[in-house]
């Protein structure tokens, strides 16, 4: 198959695509600014979401000011965001968690390779093929990047969304998928009960679990 020829059936097979408003920057010394970017359409296994709200994560300067340049360099135009809390507005065919009008979370990852040892294990983020982060990552559904949570709609299939209690104080709730799980995680990890004492590296500060 000639190189045209591959071309042409690579944007064939490429979903169809709609355009959602959002907030990036363009490079590392700009400012946020209204930007419009490509989302695809969802899919069987894929929930569409209006995102209410997103919080903002210290990762999120880092990325759009490139400072991991090292490791993991920005690509610009850069639409961050990985706490997001919104309301379902479409499901795919296959879809079983969610329906119309659900509220549902999404935080940093929004893909694995789902079959390496890691990701059957439930630890997606160690993914051998390399997690598909929520913003920043290589899209290997559109092509490009992957744009986060400054965005009025987010694509994901339903195994990387989460069911939120519409009840609960949504955008109190958003910084959970980040910041929250973070210092959950490993405080349910280790047991952390009542009485002792942890410290946080993060934050460089100790206290004592009430």
């Amino acid at each position: 198959m000639t190189d045209a020829a591959q071309q042409t059936a690579k944007e064939t097979q490429k979903p169809k695509s709609f355009s959602a408003k959002a907030f990036a920057a363009q490079s590392k010394t700009s400012p946020m600014a209204p930007h419009t970017v490509k989302r695809r359409e969802p899919g069987p296994s894929d929930v569409q979401i209006e995102i209410l709200f997103c919080g903002v994560c210290h990762s999120d300067l880092h990325q759009v000011r490139d400072a991991w340049s090292n490791f993991l360099p920005t690509v610009y135009p850069c639409v961050p965001g990985h706490e997001i809390i919104g309301r379902v507005v479409k499901a795919g065919s296959t879809v079983k968690k969610f329906k119309e009008g659900d509220i549902a979370g999404v935080g940093c990852m929004v893909d694995s390779d789902r079959t390496c040892p890691y990701c059957r294990a439930g630890e997606e983020m160690f993914c051998q093929s390399m997690a598909t982060f929520t913003y920043n990552s290589p899209d290997k559904i559109l092509g490009g990047v992957t744009y986060g949570g400054y965005t009025d709609n987010i694509v994901v299939d339903e195994a990387f969304v989460l069911r939120i209690d519409e009840k609960k104080n949504l955008a109190g709730a958003a910084p959970l998928l980040c910041a929250g799980i973070t210092t959950y995680s490993p405080l349910r990890h280790w047991k952390v009960g009542k009485g002792q004492k942890w410290e946080s590296s993060a934050s460089a500060v100790s206290a004592t679990w009430a």
